[in-house]
């Protein structure tokens, strides 16, 4: 099964980023990810939709932006497997 999670950023500073994201765009929670402690929360549940999977995943996807990637969160990304 395939499976694909789209991440839109909706704000970002030194200490936080926080990001839209689900399935598709009209079906959508938030997550927000603190840069100093590296801590994710969950700020909106995706509705009709078992969240932790989506957040799981999606959490991943940020951790990889905070380490490999040097801390730089695109606008845009996604989650795919």
């Amino acid at each position: 099964m395939a499976v694909y999670i789209s991440l839109l950023k909706e704000y970002e500073d030194n200490e936080t980023v926080v990001y839209k994201l689900g399935p598709h765009e009209n079906t959508m929670g938030k997550m927000k990810l603190n840069k100093i402690i590296r801590e994710f929360s969950e700020l909106e549940e995706i509705k009709d939709f078992p969240s932790t999977f989506y957040f799981d995943r999606a959490a991943h996807r940020l951790a990889v932006c905070l380490v490999k990637e040097e801390g730089v969160f695109p606008v845009k990304t996604a989650f795919e497997s």
